[in-house]
């Protein structure tokens, strides 16, 4: 039977947006309990009177500040990601989260209902942690229901409704059942695998394993095209650490992989490795021909940094305010800010738009992504060890012993420096001969780029 999604549109689910903040009950989505309401953001200038947020100030905000404050970040998330669009009122999210706290329960159900033998991970009694976690999760899942059982008559008949409307949407989806027991499997064999040293998952945190698999499995089921790939389970578990909330968390992770599921697959993970290989080659032309020989093999280490966002390389605080950094889109936001000062530049110089060829190239390359100067300033500031290996292994043994080495703020300020300069060679080549004779105009455009830095 073909995994064929009839009728469904995750972003349609997204749009009547659902949320199940009731932190003690994050894994247990068997019920649903009304959804908390959300605090306002306390960031300046980002939420108007009416809850509304102003999706570039909040972009912004992020990336010049380095990130948000802990007590800030689940609920910044919950807009930088999708879950909740921008656009919605505080008075509409009570609603979004019902909704799709209600569509993702109809969706979990529908699998666990066609798989029976996949609700529960299976287990070999010699893991004592994973043992304790089914019962915490178990445990987490009765207090839920017994939640559920105090609900008022018109909270279950508004639930009910919304339950209908859920099995009308989700009924006519199919699965691919030995893909999904596929997908299953591996998924069994990442979970455990996750990082336990963190405090979300120590004691009777442990049961938040479980809650992580059923997103995982949740998420593959209706998403064929995608399924599961290693390392997701760590991505995922960002989110839930962050958010507390199974149902959050799989929408924010569904919004995220719309964008970057490319990245688990074969043709991505190359592409992103060509792409550190051409950017390394603008500004290192040695190192690069030393790492990228006959091919790119000995950069494949570069793509499990860009794949997971440099989780195991900073300190865990650290790595997350550096994914919500790069999931600000830094690079792209500042490329078109370069192009107009860029447009400006030209029509100071006199010159006519229409004599531009139109073969001529961007200003900056789009495709240089800002996570790609992450990793290339990384690679600059161990630039000499780096010469020195001469093998495969000593690359991996040495790029390994980076992990929790590394200073976040240097970082940053090293990578927007790469930038910086690039832009700032890009766009004066791309200026022309017409302009480079005004030494005045020179010194007035690379003021002007040096200002989207500050």
């Amino acid at each position: 039977m073909n995994n064929t999604v009839t009728g469904y549109d995750g972003r349609d689910a997204r749009t009547k947006e659902n949320d199940s903040p009731t932190k003690q009950f994050a894994g247990a989505s068997t019920s649903t309990p009304i959804p908390a309401k959300t605090p306002p953001l306390g960031l300046p200038g980002v939420m108007d009177a009416e809850g509304r947020v102003d999706e570039s100030r909040l972009r912004a905000y992020i990336v010049k500040n380095g990130g948000v404050s802990p007590s800030e970040r689940a609920q910044a998330w919950r807009f930088l990601f999708g879950m909740f669009p921008c656009s919605s009122t505080a008075l509409e999210r009570p609603l979004l989260q019902e909704q799709l706290a209600v569509r993702y329960r109809v969706m979990k159900r529908k699998w666990q209902r066609l798989l029976p033998g996949c609700v529960r991970l299976r287990l070999n009694g010699t893991d004592a942690e994973l043992v304790a976690a089914v019962k915490y999760y178990e445990q987490r899942k009765k207090a839920a229901q017994e939640l559920c059982q105090e609900q008022s008559e018109e909270v279950r008949e508004r639930l009910s409704f919304l339950e209908l409307q859920a099995q009308v949407i989700f009924e006519r989806v199919t699965f691919d059942l030995e893909e999904l027991q596929e997908a299953v499997r591996i998924i069994d064999k990442d979970v455990p695998r996750t990082d336990r040293d963190l405090a979300y998952y120590l004691g009777e945190g442990s049961g938040n394993l479980l809650v992580l698999r059923d997103i995982l499995i949740t998420y593959a089921a209706f998403h064929p095209e995608v399924s599961y790939a290693q390392g997701m389970n760590d991505l995922c578990s960002r989110f839930l650490e962050v958010l507390d909330s199974e149902v959050d968390t799989y929408w924010s992770f569904a919004c995220y992989m719309e964008k970057f599921s490319r990245d688990f697959r074969a043709d991505g993970l190359h592409r992103k490795i060509e792409l550190e290989a051409e950017l390394l080659k603008e500004l290192d032309p040695q190192l690069h021909a030393h790492l990228v020989t006959d091919s790119m093999d000995r950069l494949t280490f570069c793509h499990r940094w860009l794949l997971l966002g440099f989780q195991r390389e900073f300190e865990h605080s650290d790595a997350l305010r550096l994914f919500e950094i790069l999931s600000c889109d830094h690079l792209e936001l500042i490329s078109q800010q370069v192009d107009r000062a860029h447009y400006r530049e030209r029509l100071a110089c006199k010159l006519s738009l229409d004599d531009r060829p139109a073969s001529e190239a961007q200003a900056v390359n789009a495709e240089f992504t800002f996570e790609l100067f992450i990793c290339a300033a990384i690679l600059l500031q161990h630039r000499d060890a780096l010469l020195r290996s001469r093998s495969e292994v000593q690359l991996i043994q040495f790029t390994s012993s980076l992990q929790g080495t590394l200073d976040l703020n240097s970082i940053l300020k090293k990578a927007e420096d790469h930038f910086y300069n690039y832009c700032k060679r890009s766009a004066w080549d791309h200026l022309g001969d017409g302009c480079r004779s005004r030494r005045s105009k020179e010194d007035q455009f690379i003021h002007q780029l040096r200002n989207l830095f500050s």
